[in-house]
């Protein structure tokens, strides 16, 4: 079932919520999907708060989630230091999202979303904010392929919405028929918003609370606690008709 089927107006078409005493909303085209990967794709296993402590340093990580309003961004708290420091920094992240690596397995309900997605003829694309070689053994691994599948070596990388647009300027399809799939409200919902492209926050624990609590500049489109419940999502609100099949209609 769909945990939360309320549609913000937000560069796209007004709709309606959807309820038993109303009529179901517009269905909206919709020809790619973008994925972050970490938390998303696969099931997380990096230990983020231990890698950020050990980076930052105690006292300098309490300030940086303090300032952050309870999240870090470690990227963007790198790019501000010497070139030796960022290099001992990104020594201990390569270590940490090795052993990721070394652990890694594919999200429940991932391979069959993606292969809906694929009978349907729809784009498949990637965004995340860890190394090419990680994105490769991805790919190698579970027998997936997203094009394009960008990795923080891509700049500016999220929350910027650069990545998802230069993906919908590869597809050649506009940011309002593509939806961002992501377990980040501050990475991957905000790019998704910025770029005028649907979101869907994946919250398998319902760590983000109600949707009601977060502000217009994170608040998704969509909520799931499984990625089960995307395809729900997806052939309720949109029109996933292949473009063969519409153009002959």
């Amino acid at each position: 079932m769909l945990l939360l089927s309320r549609i913000l107006s937000v560069s796209k078409p007004s709709l309606l919520l959807r309820s038993s005493s109303m009529s179901p909303p517009s269905r909206l085209k919709l020809r790619g999907v973008v994925f972050d990967m970490d938390g998303t794709l696969t099931v997380p296993v990096i230990d983020f708060p231990a890698m950020y402590r050990e980076v930052l340093g105690p006292d300098e990580y309490t300030s940086a989630v303090r300032g952050g309003g309870g999240s870090v961004d470690i990227l963007h708290c790198i790019e501000q230091w010497g070139p030796e420091k960022q290099r001992r920094a990104y020594e201990i992240i390569a270590r940490f999202e090795q052993d990721g690596l070394d652990r890694l397995q594919i999200m429940p309900g991932a391979l069959e979303l993606c292969g809906y997605l694929d009978s349907r003829q729809i784009r498949r694309g990637l965004i995340t904010r860890n190394v090419k070689a990680a994105v490769d053994v991805f790919h190698q691994k579970f027998g997936m392929k997203f094009v394009p599948a960008l990795s923080r070596e891509f700049k500016p990388y999220k929350p910027d919405p650069a990545p998802l647009l230069h993906i919908c300027t590869n597809w050649n399809i506009p940011p309002s028929e593509v939806i961002m799939i992501g377990d980040s409200l501050k990475d991957d919902i905000v790019c998704g918003k910025r770029a005028g492209a649907f979101t869907c926050l994946l919250d398998e624990t319902g760590r983000y609370g109600s949707h009601e609590s977060l502000n217009d500049e994170i608040r998704p489109d969509f909520k799931v606690s499984s990625l089960v419940e995307v395809l729900s999502v997806l052939e309720s609100h949109f029109d996933l008709t292949p473009q063969q099949e519409a153009q002959a209609v």
